[in-house]
């Protein structure tokens, strides 16, 4: 019997830093989805313990597209909240460089889990509350599965945009300051 992969997205805090580095919750425990799962604490344990021991990777993929992987995974780990992911988009693949125009603008707003449930049970209200997951990818993605969580990043302003913010800083700094309290040397 094929094995069969499946997702969970949701749209979470991922940041994209001036390196193309991003960071957020591929995972938040708790929370129902539109599908009627929920992801327990503790659900990722075994699956990233096996990941480590065998000196494997979650893949950044696009879209859950395994021909499509963008970047890497740098850390992959539970905590109280969910699963917390940093990698960095690979600027040498054109998908990579998109899913970064993409995310700065806003328009790609969500994180999505590929995986295969290995324990789960169905609670009382019908949420299927998964246990125990085999975790095989975090893909970028355009619609996520729970709607509560907005994704929110912003590029990184260049070097030009942090040089002129770098002079309307310093310009204000001595207009507060006024003449008498700036220090030896200085000069306006």
């Amino acid at each position: 019997m094929p094995v069969e992969l499946e997702t969970k997205t949701l749209p979470a805090a991922l940041a994209l830093e001036p390196d193309d580095r991003i960071a957020g919750y591929a995972s938040l425990f708790g929370l129902r989805d539109q599908g009627g799962d929920s992801v327990e604490p503790g659900a990722y344990a075994r699956s990233l313990a096996r990941l480590r021991e065998r000196g494997g990777r979650v893949r950044m993929l696009w879209q859950h597209d395994p021909a499509q992987p963008v970047g890497i995974w740098d850390v992959v780990r539970e905590d109280g909240r969910g699963l917390w992911v940093e990698g960095r988009l690979l600027p040498d693949v054109a998908r990579a460089r998109e899913a970064r125009a993409l995310i700065a603008a806003g328009a790609l707003d969500g994180l999505s889990i590929g995986y295969r449930a290995l324990k789960a049970a169905r609670g009382p209200d019908g949420t299927r509350r998964l246990t125990e997951i085999e975790l095989w990818e975090v893909s970028l993605v355009t619609f996520p599965m729970q709607a509560e969580a907005r994704l929110s990043a912003k590029a990184a302003p260049s070097p030009a945009e942090m040089t002129r913010l770098a002079r309307q800083f310093d310009a204000a700094r001595r207009l507060i300051a006024g003449p008498a309290l700036l220090s030896k040397g200085e000069s306006e």
